[in-house]
C-alpha cells in the first residue's frame, strides 16, 4: 500500500483552511494526524498527493469533499455523563429551582455524537417529569450528527450511564445488533440536532436557559474563543447557564458571565 508523505506546504494549507473554516488551530504535532486521517481520501481518488487532494476540495462544493475533509479533521471524543459534578449542578442547582410549567431549553453545543445531548435527556426526563422542555445538539461535522440521531452505540461506550437510566431509556442490542445499545425512541424524539459552525453566524437557534459548550475551547486561538463565547452568550436568557470543560477557562475571554463555580458561569 502506498505510503502517503505531507510536506510543510501541503499542512499549511491544511491547518489554514481548517481555521479559516472552523476556527482550529492545528499545531506542527498534529502533522502526522493530518496526514492518516486524510491518505484514505488520496487512496479513494487514487490521488499522488496531498496538493492535489486540496485543490479538489477547493473545487468541490461545501457539502461535498470538503464537508468530508472538515469531519475527517475535527476531534469527536465524548462519552455519556461526562464530567459528572456538572449534571449534579443541573440537577441540584438548575432543575429543581425552576418554577413548574416553563419550557426549559438547552443546547449541547458540540455535541459530536450525541452522548452529551443524550445523558442531559436522561436527566431531565427523570427529573422534571411532564414539565416541557427541549434539547438541540449541534456540531461541524456531518458524520457525527448522523450517528447520534441514530442514538446506536457500541456498549463498551456506555459505562457511564447510571444502571436505573440504562434500563429506562435504552434497548440492548440483540443477534446482529448484539454488543450494542439503541437510546429508547421516545428520548431520541425530544433531541434535535442540526449542523452548526460556531465560527459562523448561528441562524434562528433561539434562546435557551443552559448551554453546554465543553472541551471544544481548548482548540481555539485566544480571539477565536472570545468571538464564539459571545455569540453563544447573546443566545442565552438573563440567569442562564453555560457549561465548558474542566480543563478550560473563559478568563479574561467574556464579561458578561460571572463564574458560579469552576468551569460554570451565569449570565448577569
Amino acid at each position: 500500500m502506498l505510503q502517503y508523505k505531507i510536506t510543510d506546504c501541503e499542512f499549511n494549507s491544511f491547518r489554514d483552511f481548517i481555521y479559516e473554516y472552523a476556527g482550529i488551530r492545528l499545531s506542527n504535532e498534529k502533522k502526522t494526524l493530518v496526514t492518516s486521517r486524510l491518505s484514505k481520501r488520496l487512496r479513494h481518488y487514487s490521488l499522488s498527493s496531498f496538493q492535489e487532494y486540496f485543490d479538489l476540495i477547493m473545487s468541490s462544493p461545501p457539502d461535498g469533499e470538503r464537508q468530508m475533509t472538515v469531519d475527517l479533521l475535527t476531534t469527536n471524543e465524548t462519552y455519556f455523563f461526562r464530567e459528572p459534578k456538572h449534571f449534579n449542578f443541573l440537577e441540584k442547582e438548575i432543575l429543581s429551582k425552576r418554577k413548574s410549567g416553563k419550557m426549559l431549553r438547552i443546547w449541547s453545543a458540540a455535541s459530536s455524537s450525541g452522548e452529551e445531548a443524550y445523558s442531559i435527556a436522561m436527566l431531565l426526563d427523570d427529573v422534571m417529569g411532564k414539565q416541557p422542555w427541549e434539547i438541540f445538539g449541534s456540531d461541524i461535522s456531518s458524520r457525527v450528527l448522523k450517528k447520534a440521531q441514530k442514538g446506536h452505540y457500541l456498549q463498551c461506550r456506555i459505562d457511564g450511564i447510571p444502571q436505573e437510566y440504562l434500563q429506562k431509556y435504552c434497548l440492548k442490542g440483540t443477534g446482529e445488533h448484539e454488543g450494542t445499545l439503541l437510546i429508547d425512541r421516545a428520548l431520541r424524539q425530544r433531541v434535535t440536532f442540526s449542523a452548526v459552525n460556531l465560527k459562523c453566524p448561528l441562524g434562528n437557534v433561539g434562546f435557551f436557559d443552559v448551554i453546554f459548550l465543553r472541551n471544544v475551547l481548548i482548540y481555539f486561538d485566544l480571539e477565536t474563543k472570545r468571538k464564539i463565547v459571545s455569540k453563544l452568550v447573546d443566545k442565552l436568557q438573563r440567569g442562564g447557564y453555560l457549561f465548558i470543560g474542566h480543563s478550560e477557562s473563559l478568563k479574561g475571554i467574556n464579561d458578561n458571565l460571572d463564574a458560579v463555580i469552576p468551569t460554570v458561569y451565569r449570565k448577569a
